[in-house]
C-alpha cells in the first residue's frame, strides 16, 4: 500500500520561505503523477501544483504561480513544494498526493492516495 508523509510546516512570517517533503514509500514516485493540495479551514481542498511523471512539466494554481515551486528526488523517493513570498492568504493544511493515471491534474478526484497534510501558518 503507498503511503505519503508530509513534513516541513511550520509558523513563518509574511514574506518568509518554507520547504515542503513528502516521502513516498509502498511504491516508486517516478511511477505517480504527483501534486500538491491544501485546505485552509471552512474552504475546499484547492489545487497548488503537479508534476507530470512523462515530461517533468510542472503546474501551478493561479494563487501560487510564481512564488511556489514543486519537484521531486527519484532516488530519495521524495517530493518538494519550495514556498516563498508566503502571505496570510497561505494559511492552510497542505497535502500531497498520488495519481496511478497518466496525466497531469488540477482535480482532487484523479489522485488514488494522499498524505495526512502538514500545517502551514503564515502570519501578518
Amino acid at each position: 500500500q503507498v503511503q505519503l508523509v508530509e513534513s516541513g510546516g511550520g509558523v513563518v512570517q509574511s514574506g518568509g520561505s518554507l520547504r515542503l517533503s513528502c516521502a513516498v514509500s509502498g511504491g516508486t514516485i517516478s511511477t505517480y503523477t504527483m501534486g500538491w493540495f491544501r485546505q485552509a479551514p471552512g474552504k475546499e481542498r484547492e489545487f497548488v501544483a503537479a508534476l507530470s511523471r512523462s515530461t517533468g512539466n510542472t503546474y501551478y494554481g493561479t494563487s501560487v504561480k510564481g512564488r511556489f515551486t514543486i519537484s521531486k528526488d527519484n532516488a530519495k523517493n521524495l517530493l518538494y513544494l519550495q514556498m516563498n513570498s508566503l502571505i496570510p492568504e497561505d494559511t492552510a493544511a497542505y497535502y500531497c498526493a498520488a495519481a496511478l493515471k497518466f496525466g497531469v491534474f488540477t482535480n482532487r478526484d484523479n489522485y488514488d492516495y494522499w498524505g495526512q497534510g502538514t500545517q502551514v501558518t503564515v502570519s501578518e
